[in-house]
């Protein structure tokens, strides 16, 4: 949305009230600092009635330069503004709520930020000869964040042709899909990642399920140590071909990570942004429930690609949706739009038009859901943080952090009671701000060793005491004491989790928040990008460039059309894995 939009929908809102909010020294000390603010408002032209919350670094959207750039608040939302020397000034929205903004920034505090990869990928000298981040990438030395969710794109092709794909699949020009032996190659590049290797993998593409032997890439993973393994799909194979759903299970697959902007059939925007009948769309995402059923699969998560004016009122509509399908739907992670890859090709005008972020989102819900699931209800995703060094303590064992910066993402979840028939967020049925402070309590206990750790371990049981709803109490102390599995069971298949995250794109881009990005690629040249790294600054089309086939030539050799699969070779690769 763009700023005279906003102007022209309500009169102009007073800055937020700071002193509601714990926030860290860093940001006391610039946004209290009025010489510093005066400074940085009149390099960056900035009116007086706005607040400076930091100077970062960006990316020019015309030549990808790196740029000097400001975020500040103005009229109760958050914005970033950068100037190019060669190609101007550009602004965009970078968070639509300024008091969610500061209620989030408490989360961004030294303890929250990992120490990165003991053994890196590439040198400091590859990072300064490339230009620094985010060019120099790969994962280097400066970058913070383990990887907690691999990503690897086993094809480019696909039988959709989405506006909004953030790959381009499909429309580059070639076909890019890595041998099997490029494929192990990535995965054991992954897994030899320390202190910690990562155990969940996502397998990508373009359509990962074009490919008849996915089966076989699911299983390699499951043998190289992935104990999560996910397939993003648009579900039209699985919709119409159970047994090779049931193959990717018996190979396996944890979870289907599934397309679906809207259950709505009357949402004609799916022609515009997915290129697809609004009934047939619905009716494939039905038939792969149905599917997952019959076959006893029961983790299914919901993909969003959200986009303002498309199906940002649909939200409601896919979180009950979600509800009444817990049974198989564990998760509805929503992606509020980024304009990368294919979507980059959208004017500036369509950019205002579609753009929402994780705060829109959150209050979007809110109004959808009559208030049962409130904005405070959520909490950045990198909150987990502390509940991890507390196991990390306690066990002695490297776990993962889920260390991003806090405006990278949200998450809630929410459990339906079934004697009462309603639903509640976790925070109603959690104190999760007591348990994330007993849980860093616990931390700096166990962290001092000997006789401390004992101690720390006896606190920890204390935990329970945050647990406000009985029901929930009594369920995990006959779990605790009495190892009643089934029950614990039946609790969290009535549970179900919301994420937001927001990927971003060259008009909204944090340096600082991409090095700090644990969602990373593993390509077929032994390299390791970030998300925001690899969709946005042009290190995708140079991986593909440099493993890319010709259309025609791939067409000849494989017998296969680039939007189609081969049953029959599926078939005799099934067989030929069949124990």
């Amino acid at each position: 949305m763009s700023k005279q939009v906003l102007e022209l929908e309500a009169k102009p809102k007073r800055l937020v009230d700071l002193s509601r909010f714990n926030l860290p020294e860093r940001y006391k000390s610039t946004l209290t600092n009025e010489k510093w603010q005066t400074m940085v408002k009149r390099q960056y032209g900035l009116p007086e009635n706005t607040r400076v919350v930091k100077a970062t670094l960006s990316l020019c959207p015309v030549c990808t330069r790196r740029i000097p750039a400001v975020v500040y608040e103005e009229n109760g939302a958050i914005w970033l503004k950068k100037s190019c020397p060669e190609h101007g000034v550009f602004e965009d929205l970078y968070w639509g709520d300024a008091e969610m903004y500061y209620y989030f920034l408490q989360w961004d505090r030294p303890e929250y930020i990992a120490k990165g990869l003991a053994n890196p990928y590439t040198d400091l000298e590859f990072y300064k000869d490339m230009g620094s981040c985010p060019e120099g990438c790969g994962l280097c030395p400066v970058h913070k964040s383990n990887t907690v969710l691999a990503i690897i794109d086993v094809t480019n092709r696909c039988n959709m042709a989405c506006p909004v794909c953030f790959a381009n699949a499909g429309a580059a020009g070639y076909v890019y899909e890595p041998t099997l032996e490029q494929i192990e190659y990535m995965l054991r590049t992954l897994r030899a990642q320390k202190p910690w290797p990562p155990n969940a993998i996502q397998i990508s593409g373009g359509e990962p399920t074009l490919r008849d032997d996915l089966p076989i890439i699911v299983s390699m993973a499951k043998k190289l140590g992935f104990t999560h393994i996910e397939v993003n799909t648009n579900g039209i194979r699985l919709a119409n071909e159970p047994e090779y759903y049931k193959a990717l299970l018996d190979a396996g697959m944890s979870t289907i990570y599934l397309q679906f902007d809207t259950i709505d059939e009357k949402n004609e925007g799916v022609w515009r942004h997915r290129l697809y009948h609004p009934k047939a769309y619905a009716a494939i995402k039905y038939k792969v429930i149905e599917n997952a059923r019959k076959l006893g699969h029961r983790s299914i998560v919901l993909v969003v690609t959200l986009a303002r004016n498309y199906n940002d009122k649909d939200l409601g509509k896919i979180i009950d949706f979600a509800i009444q399908n817990r049974d198989v739907v564990r998760w509805v992670n929503i992606q509020p739009v980024s304009f990368s890859g294919r979507a980059r090709l959208y004017s500036k005008e369509e950019l205002r038009k579609f753009r929402i972020t994780i705060p829109d989102t959150i209050i979007e819900i809110e109004k959808q859901t009559g208030g049962a699931i409130s904005r405070w209800d959520w909490r950045p995703t990198n909150w987990p943080v502390a509940v991890a060094k507390m196991v990390e303590a306690l066990t002695d064992s490297p776990k993962p952090l889920f260390s991003m910066n806090p405006m990278c993402g949200a998450a809630t979840f929410i459990y339906y009671d079934e004697d009462e028939k309603r639903i509640y967020p976790i925070t109603k049925l959690v104190d999760v701000d007591a348990f994330e402070r007993g849980a860093w309590d616990v931390y700096y206990t166990a962290v001092k060793g000997g006789v401390y750790k004992q101690a720390a371990k006896l606190k920890a049981l204390k935990l329970l005491k945050a647990v406000k709803h009985k029901r929930v109490k009594d369920l995990i102390y006959d779990f605790l004491v009495k190892k009643d599995y089934e029950s614990l069971g039946r609790f969290f298949f009535n549970v179900v989790g919301i994420g937001i995250m927001h990927f971003m794109d060259t008009m909204n881009y944090d340096v600082e928040r991409v090095q700090r990005c644990d969602i990373h690629y593993a390509t077929p040249d032994g390299r390791v990008f970030p998300f925001c790294t690899y969709n946005v600054v042009g290190h995708r089309e140079k991986v593909e460039q440099s493993f890319k086939v010709d259309p025609k030539t791939w067409v000849k050799v494989t017998g296969v059309s680039l939007t189609g699969w081969n049953k029959q070779k599926f078939q005799e690769i099934r067989t030929s894995i069949s124990p």
